[in-house]
This record gives structure tokens, sequence and C-alpha cells, in this order.
């Protein structure tokens, strides 16, 4: 079928041109955004738009220009969004050759899917005006019958009515009466809400994603009004909720209220009384003062279900939400979905410090002493503030402390003057009478009593709950004056009065007060002896004397603490645990009655290392009770002892509060004695260790030995504690077995048991060593030491401890020669003597050696300065001289040097090898004397 086309009457004329227009915006707008041009894009969409927009028509088809503005933004959105990968990173709204000025807006899609959003809204609203006076008409139903038949035709933008003529098909030109009957007929088929609702939910997303809330929320507030206009009030409710957020922090005023007014009416519709309620009492607490006053809502529209934001629909409001509290039914045209407020069904509100509710009731409360006696009464102020504009009249107070001992409810007493305030008790619970219990708008209602001081420790009032109505209560925590926050929508119109009278108070008041505790009856005494040494067990005599209190269901709480601020546990990560990790320890308590040592101290061993629990028995009066606290040091570090008592005087559970005596005690944790060697080779014996001759500065300086010779230990202990000690035993554990060690026997003096070491004497013990194996890093051992405080005899504990120190590993290998000096152990004046030097070739080659003498004043000698030598393998060389004295006393011989060629080393006996002590005459030692000299030289 071919068509011809022919003049189209006005209106589907005007449909044509824009159905021609919009596709060639669609292909220039792709290409110009294709190739990144977004700015030339914009302007061309603007131009398309002012030429378009014009073409309105009559105002029966009116909608059709709005579907069609509609349309134009949705596409240009969509292609906006499609290409933004090909759209740099760096355009602004000044980049290209534009006249028209753009914001920042315009370079988003969101901001173009909010106006087709928008333009489907008008369309909507002209397409209901437009069926209205259809309705109105005299339009047959007959006529309707006929709009079946139409349909687009092959020609862009035109329309036809589609005839059968039994083979083929003919299309008749439609008037533009029909026309307008066929669009409107169209228009009212479609649904407009579900893609109204869709399209702000899409600029709504995509503001939120660019960080813009205040745009986001307008979006979301006109995306609820469709959701509550199509009657899905669940999903305009949880939608109106997260915009109400907003508007509370951005401080909008009306449009919170017109959003409140939405949510009232929702809760209404989904039946839910209590957040009715909440909404009613939020909007009837706003800060609005304008009376009769009409203001022009922000998006052109209605003021939504709640009207005007006036005082008057202020006060009509909580009129309405109050009598819904005393069980009356609010009025309404339609269905009333809310259950009636009764004995099975009653409200209760909770009111926080960041609750919206806090401007409908707000409880300051101010203790006038900040400390008080246990027993002593004090003054407390409770102050109440309301922003309702009607007094609101409570039936009772309900005030809640941390103590319910202290808690205490108040009434209103109308027929009562002021002064007549009075106490009752009635079963058990403390009721008092007030005056005035109205809460007059803007003015705070202050109320002051006395408190009792309860029990030691803290007093906090926690909450005052205020009785509505009949069945209505509502919770408000209570807040202190010094730190109340202001109310965010009335800090620009405070309460006209301070919360106390005293304006002081106001400033400093808190809800709290601390109630000191009661003076104890009871002596808890810590003794501990001198400081405490590393490794042993320190015990720490605790002692419990009851003077006045008798003690029951008592508690003693043992911490220790680090004296200098750090912790007591080693920043090491030792896997697995070890008990080395903590610098002090608490072991566990002894000295107990033999029925609960076993089971306090396991109790003690599974709670903490610091921190330990044991209970104590219950004692009469002027008795007492001990127990011994033991403690280990593995470091050196200073301690805080706390040890708190806590009881009850008396048995009778909940009849007496509980008291607490605390006692601290500073102990020094030091090091009992301090260790320290020294390794030395035989007397005028030197061995060539090669790792001497080669070592780098950047190589290991460990010590080394001669492998299988005697090297000498000498181990030396200090005593460097404000204590006597008294060494029990000195020892080294081998850490190899290739190591022989062996202790050098003494020749008389004093036994190395059960020395007393005074504070600052040390204690020398020589050992030998001979390594059997050759070895690059050979561990020696540990050096152990037992020692115990030296105490008096009648002392409760004298234990011995262990103190442990690793020696350096050392390098062990075989020395390629050796050499010895041999020479009497003394001289005399002018008499010569030999001296002989032993070079022992320990290996499988022909050693040549080079030695030499210098010369000495107070020495002559016979023999050559410098001369050569071989050594045979496996064997040695001797090389004698014979010198003479020239002076008396101690004395160095000539410096000996021997040089090893194949190994360019070269030895020099130590200063001590070569002195001698020569004396003027020939000395007569008295024989039975000797043993009494050695004696000395061994001390």
């Amino acid at each position: 079928m071919i068509g011809t086309p022919t003049k189209l009457p006005p209106i589907q004329q005007l449909v044509e041109i824009k159905t021609v227009a919009e596709q060639l915006h669609f292909k220039v707008s792709t290409l110009l955004l294709h190739g990144g041009k977004v700015v030339e894009a914009i302007t061309w969409f603007h131009k398309h738009l002012s030429s378009g927009g014009q073409l309105t028509g009559p105002p029966e088809v009116a909608f059709l220009n709005w579907e069609w503005l509609s349309r134009q933004y949705l596409v240009f959105a969509e292609l906006l969004e499609t290409s933004s990968a090909a759209i740099p990173s760096s355009v602004s709204p000044r980049s290209g050759a534009s006249d028209i000025s753009l914001t920042e807006w315009e370079l988003q899609p969101a901001y173009y899917y909010q106006l087709s959003a928008h333009y489907l809204e008008k369309k909507r609203y002209s397409l209901d005006q437009s069926l209205s006076v259809q309705e109105s008409s005299e339009v047959t139903d007959a006529n309707d019958s006929t709009l079946e038949s139409i349909s687009p035709s092959i020609f862009v933008g035109q329309y036809g009515r589609l005839l059968d003529q039994g083979d083929t098909f003919s299309m008749t030109p439609l008037s533009d009466g029909e026309y307008t009957s066929y669009a409107l007929a169209e228009g009212k088929r479609y649904q407009d809400s579900f893609e109204i609702i869709a399209l702000f939910r899409k600029s709504f997303e995509s503001f939120d994603a660019l960080k813009a809330p205040r745009m986001a929320s307008f979006c979301g507030s006109r995306m609820a009004k469709e959701h509550f206009a199509s009657g899905d009030f669940g999903k305009a409710k949880q939608v109106f909720d997260g915009i109400a957020s907003i508007y509370r922090q951005e401080g909008w005023v009306t449009l919170l209220w017109e959003n409140l007014g939405y949510l009232r009416e929702c809760s209404q519709k989904l039946g839910s009384q209590k957040e009715f309620i909440e909404y009613s009492l939020e909007m009837a607490a706003l800060p609005i003062f304008s009376n009769g006053m009409t203001i022009t809502p922000v998006d052109g529209g209605d003021y939504g279900p709640a009207g005007a934001a006036s005082l008057s629909q202020r006060e009509i409001i909580q009129e309405e939400v109050f009598r819904f509290l005393k069980g009356e039914t609010i009025s309404t045209n339609e269905f009333n979905f809310l259950p009636i407020v009764s004995v099975d069904q009653p409200i209760h509100l909770e009111v926080d410090p960041v609750s919206p509710l806090r401007a409908v009731f707000l409880a300051s409360v101010a203790f006038h002493d900040q400390v008080v006696k246990p027993g002593v009464s004090t003054l407390l102020t409770l102050s109440l503030l309301s922003q309702l504009p009607h007094p609101v009249e409570i039936g009772e107070l309900d005030i809640q402390f941390n103590q319910p001992a202290c808690n205490f409810t108040i009434t209103g007493c109308q027929e009562r003057p002021p002064a007549s305030k009075f106490v009752r008790v009635e079963e058990g619970s403390r009721v008092e009478n007030a005056s005035v219990l109205i809460l007059t708008t803007r003015k705070w209602l202050r109320l002051t009593y006395e408190i009792p001081s309860g029990q030691s420790g803290k007093l906090e009032c926690l909450s005052v709950t205020a009785k509505l109505g009949p069945h209505c209560t509502i919770c408000c925590q209570a807040e202190s004056p010094a730190s109340m926050e202001e109310l965010p929508l009335w800090k620009f119109d405070q309460a006209q009065n301070f919360p106390t009278k005293d304006p002081v108070l106001s400033f400093s008041g808190q809800k709290i007060i601390q109630v000191e505790e009661p003076d104890p009856l009871v002596d808890l005494n810590l003794n501990a002896v001198g400081p405490a040494l590393v490794g042993e067990i320190f015990t720490i005599p605790v002692s419990v004397i009851s003077k006045g209190h008798a003690i029951h269901s008592g508690e003693l709480k043992i911490n220790l603490v680090d004296a200098r601020g750090g912790g007591l546990m080693s920043p090491r990560e030792i896997e697995p645990f070890s008990p080395d990790d903590h610098h002090v320890e608490l072991l566990g308590v002894s000295g107990m009655a033999e029925d609960d040592e076993f089971h306090e101290t396991d109790k003690i061993r599974r709670i903490q290392h610091s921190f330990g629990l044991v209970s104590v028995p219950t004692l009469a009066v002027d008795e007492s009770w001990s127990c011994n606290l033991e403690i280990k040091w593995h470091r050196p570090k200073p301690i805080m002892l706390y040890v708190s008592l806590g009881y009850c005087p008396t048995d009778t559970e909940g009849a007496s509060q509980r008291v607490n005596v605390h006692r601290s005690l500073q102990i020094e944790g030091k090091t009992p004695v301090i260790i320290s060697h020294r390794f030395m080779l035989p007397f005028r014996c030197e061995p060539l260790l090669l790792s001497n001759i080669k070592l780098q500065p950047e190589a290991d300086q460990s010590l080394s030995l001669a492998l299988k010779e005697t090297n000498i230990l000498i181990v030396s202990c200090k005593n460097c504690t404000e204590v006597p000690l008294q060494l029990t035993s000195l020892s080294i554990e081998p850490g190899s077995n290739e190591i022989a060690i062996h202790s050098v026997q003494r020749t008389g003096g004093t036994s190395t048991d059960y020395v007393l070491l005074v504070p600052g004497e040390e204690f020398k013990q020589v050992f030998s060593v001979v390594p059997q194996c050759d070895s690059s890093k050979l561990g020696i051992g540990f050096v152990c030491l037992n020692v115990s405080r030296k105490m008096d005899p009648d002392a409760v504990r004298n234990s011995s401890f262990l103190v442990k120190q690793k020696l350096p590993d050392v390098k062990v290998e075989k020395p390629p020669l050796l050499v010895h000096i041999e020479c009497p152990p003394y001289a005399v004046l002018g008499v010569p003597f030999t001296c002989y030097v032993r070079v022992q070739n320990q290996t499988s080659f022909l050693q040549e050696i080079k030695y030499s003498l210098g010369d000495s004043q107070s020495f002559v000698f016979s023999g050559p300065h410098n001369n050569i030598g071989y050594v045979l393998p496996k064997s040695e060389c001797i090389i004698n001289y014979k010198v003479v004295p020239l002076g008396s006393g101690m004395q160095q011989l000539p410096l000996l040097s021997v040089m090893s060629v194949r190994y360019s080393a070269e030895l020099h006996p130590s200063v001590a090898a070569s002195t001698i002590f020569v004396f003027p005459s020939q000395p007569h030692f008295d024989v039975e004397g000797v043993s009494n000299i050695l004696d000395l030289n061994c001390q």
C-alpha cells in the first residue's frame, strides 16, 4: 500500500511538525554527544525546545505539548547518560562556543529526568481537564467505536482511519475532532503515575549519587506524593520518613510541615496510632507563628493534607490529637482506620536527646550538690518545657533513677496551695504532690524536691515519664542543664526563662551526683619487707581486722598496675605462651584456711596474671583474717599493688549497702645480682687463632677459643640490692654435649656453698672450659645461681630462687701454632736464669717461623735478637735464652715476638705473661708458714 501525502488539518499538522523535529533532534544530539561536544548538544537541545515548545495548539490538545516536552527531556537524559563514556571529564558549562549560560546541573542526566517527570505531571493535569470537558460535552458512545480503526500512517507524524474494502485496505484522513477524540482516548488508557514515579526515582537516585541531598529530597518528595496519590501509602511513608530527617537538619520548617502532614495521613491510613500521634505532636510543636497568612506552596500545588502552615492549624492539630489520646474518635471525611486508644491499646512514647519530640516534652534535671554524704538528703530541681501552642495538663510524673529506692511519683493537687506539699508512702512507693502540673508554651515548669542520697556511688536521674491521658505516657530521657543541647528548630526563639531559678545552676547543674562511701570500721593492712627481687616468689602479708563492722559477703580484689604507666605484658609476641611474657605475675594466695586455699588459689590462676579475687569469710566484730599474696617478678619493674576489700556490715540481703576499703602499695622490683664473666688463656700460653687475624669490622665480634685447649672462665656475681643475699650454689649448665666444663677446686679458703653476700659485695668462681669440637657458633651454657634472702630465723618464708643468665656463644677452632713461655716463678738480682720458648706445630705442614727478642733496660740476655726456624709437622721447636736481671721488683722480660711466615701472623705474649718478680738477694722461705701464705694468696 502506497500512501499519498495530503494537506493535514491544523492539529495534525502541528503533531507532524513536532514528530519530525523530534526525529531530527535525536540524530543531531546523538552525533554531538558521541563526539564529546556536550555544551553544543545542550545548546542545540535548548533551541529545539524553544522552537517546538511554542507550538502548543488549542487548549483541548494542550496535553500533547506537555507530553512532547516530557519525552524530549527523557530522550535527552538517556542520551546524556549512555554517552557519558565518550564525554571528557574536563567538560564545564563554559566549554565550547555557546550564547546560552549553562549551569552545573545541566550536565547531569538527573536534571533532565526531573524535568521530564515534571512535564509529565503537567500533561496529566491538562489531560484530566480535557477529559472533564469531553465528558460534559454531547459526544456519544457510538463515536468511540470508530476510534479502534485509527492507526499511524506510513508518513511520520500522521494518523488515518484504516478501512477494510474486501481484498484491500485503504487509509482515509481524519478530522481534527476525530484525532482529538483518539488522542484523549489513548491518554486515558495509559497510567502516567507509574512513569512519573519511575522518572522521579531515577532523578532521586542520580542526585543522591552526586552527593546533592537537597535536590534528591525534592525529587523524593515529588515521588512520595505520587505514591500517596496512587494509594500506595506504605511506600509513600517510607520515602517521606527519609526526607523528613533532611528537612529537620536543614531547618526547613514549611517543607517539614507539608512532609509531616503526608506522614500523618499515611499513618492514619495504615492504622498506626503511635506514629500518627508522634507526627501530630511534632507538627503542633513546629516554630510557626503566622496566623491567617496565605503562603504559596513551593511546587505550585496544594498545601498537602495538613493545609497551610499557621498557628491556628497547629492549635487544631494539638486539640485533635489530645482528643484522640482521651479515647475519642477523630472525625474524617473517609473511613477511620485508627484504633481507639484504650486500656487494651495504650500509647507509650519515647523521647531521647536526638528525637524530634524534644520540642513536645523536654525534661531537665539538676542536683543542687555535686557530692553528698550517705544518708543525707539533697535537693533536686525538675524542669519541664513544651513548645505546644496550648497548655498541656499532666496527670502525673514518674521520675526514675539508677537506684530504684530513690524513684518517686508527682501527682497534681489543684485544690492545695503551693506551700502544702507533703510526702506520703503508699505500698512502698514515694508520692509527692504538686500544686500545678500544667506546661505553658515556651515556659519552664520548675519543681524542687528533696532526694535521699541512697547507696554510695553514682546517683543518676534516668528518665521522666509524664501521663498525658488515661492511657498515654511519654517517657523523656533526663538531661543535665549544663550539657543540654538547644532545640534545632527553636534556636532563634528560646524559652522565656531559665530551667532553674538560680541561673548559675542552669549552666552548671548535672543530673548525676556522687554519693560518698560510708566510713569503714575495718582495717586492711599490707606489709612488705624491702624491695622485690627478680625471680623470687615475693610474699606480701594481708590482714583484715574488724573494729566495729561485722564482715559479710566479703571480697578481696587484687590488682597489679605498672607504676610508670606502661603495661605488665612484654611487647614481644611469643607463641606458645610463656610465663616470661609477663613482667610481673600474681601467682596465688597462701596462708588461708585449708578448705579455701586450693580453691581460691586455683581461681586466681584462672582469672588473670595481674588480677585476683578472693572471698573473705564472715567475721564478727574484733575478729581478724589474713592471707599472703605471692607475686613473682620476671623483669625489674616498679608496680602499684591495689587491694580493695568490699563487704556488707549486715547479713540481710539488700538491707545495707556495700562498704569498700582501699589500700595501695608501691613495690620496686630489682635485679638481685649482676652476673659478669670473662675468658682467660692459660698462663704464658698463646695460640694462633686464624679467625682473629682475618677479622673484619663488619664481621661477627664473638670470642674465639682454641680447640681441645684449657680455657679459663671467671664468673663474677655482685649483690646490687639493699638486702643481704645468701649464695647457695653457683654452677654452669652446659648448652652442648661437646663441651666439658669442670669446676676448679680451690686450695683452701671459704666454701662456695652458703656464701653470704652483703650489698655491693662481689663473689667470683673459676671454671675451665675445654672445647671438644670445631664450631663457628657454640653455646657455652647458662650461669645458674641459687640465692635467697638472708632473713631472721623466725621469718615466715626463706625460700631460695634461681637466677639464670645465658653465656654468649663462642667460636671454636684448631690453632695451627701454639707458643708456650717457660721461665722460673721468680728471679734473683744478678743471677742468670734460662727462659724457654716452646713452639708447637699442630698442622701437617712444615712451618717457618721468625722470632725476635727485643732489648730491655732491666735484663741482658745471650742469643740472637732475630732468627729463623722451622718446625716439623706435629712436632715442636724449643728456643732458649740466658737472661740476667739488672733490677729488682716487678720487671718485664724482653719483648718476645714469634711470626708465622705461612699465615703472616705474629704472636706477642701478654704483659702479665712477660712479667717476673726479681728479688734483690736470694730469699729464704719459712717452710712452716708456707700453708698460711698459700691460704692468704688464695683468699
